[in-house]
């Protein structure tokens, strides 16, 4: 049989979450396997007693690395290719891998297993029908918010990858892009420690303030946008809600949530366009 490329999901944190599938594969079927970091797989491997020898892939070597891949290919070899955790290529380097070998005329075959993605989204209580994947949030506020920004009239699902020393910071920009939108942490999915977390950005943020630290993978699932009332002037909408007596920062926070609108955009056409949105952080 011609050589394949094998696609080998690995567990998220639960060793018994490897099917017996992939260890047939990896076991008996390739003979190398390529992985980003040799140390992590090597864990798995032993504990299944596993010896095949590693292949170090990274988003550094990864154009070098797919070029010796396919030659091995091309000598008939078999090769797997792993991530540290999860589904290969989610988050996760090996695209160059992959195109390389379906240009050089492979079978690309997937071993479906763990993601952390589709296990928070399945648990989360949130609508599955339709999601967006984002991947890890940009680290930066200024990049993250215009991210978020994009997401105000997503009406699908969404979900993305969080550190845990970034994710207050996250969960602030949430609150000020999204407002009250319903959100779920999923952290430490399939680990000893598996937590869920439901709530606003505002009332996670308060639970996780109080602890002495956050640790663990986390991933986000926030819920997509409600259907909003387009039609009309924003600036006509925020003075008939002054006019009725609120404040004008609670006017244009209720008229951007009505229209779909980001808070930011509504205020600065009150306040010109060089104008940061109140509580803005600046990086």
């Amino acid at each position: 049989m011609k050589a394949a490329l094998y696609l080998v999901a690995t567990p998220i944190g639960n060793l018994e979450d490897i099917t017996l599938r992939a260890l047939r594969i990896l076991r008996d079927e390739v003979s190398a396997i390529a992985c980003e970091d040799t140390r992590q797989t090597q864990k798995i491997l032993r504990h299944f007693e596993i010896n095949k020898p590693l292949l170090s892939y990274h988003e550094h070597n990864e154009e070098s690395r797919a070029a010796e891949i396919v030659e091995r290919l091309g000598e008939g070899k078999s090769i797997a290719l792993v991530t540290d955790a999860g589904t290969p290529l989610i988050s996760d380097p090996g695209y160059r891998v992959v195109a390389a070998a379906i240009a050089a005329g492979f079978a690309v075959v997937p071993l479906p297993g763990a993601s952390a993605a589709l296990a928070a989204l399945a648990a989360s209580g949130l609508p599955t029908d339709r999601f967006r994947f984002l991947g890890f949030l940009p680290p930066k506020s200024h990049a993250r918010c215009q991210v978020l920004e994009e997401l105000v009239r997503e009406r699908s699902t969404v979900i993305a990858y969080e550190s845990p020393h970034r994710i207050l910071d996250a969960l602030a920009d949430i609150e000020t892009v999204l407002d009250l939108r319903p959100l779920v942490i999923a952290r430490e999915l399939t680990k000893l420690h598996e937590e869920f977390l439901r709530g606003t950005a505002t009332e996670l943020k308060q639970t996780l303030a109080q602890r002495d630290s956050v640790k663990g993978e986390i991933t986000l699932v926030i819920a997509g946008a409600e259907e909003r009332v387009t039609d009309g002037d924003p600036k006509v909408e925020v003075a008939r809600l002054q006019e009725m007596g609120m404040e004008r920062m609670e006017a244009i926070k209720a008229v951007a949530k009505q229209m779909g609108l980001p808070k930011r955009e509504v205020y600065r056409l009150f306040a010109g366009p060089d104008s940061n949105s109140p509580g803005r952080r600046r990086d």
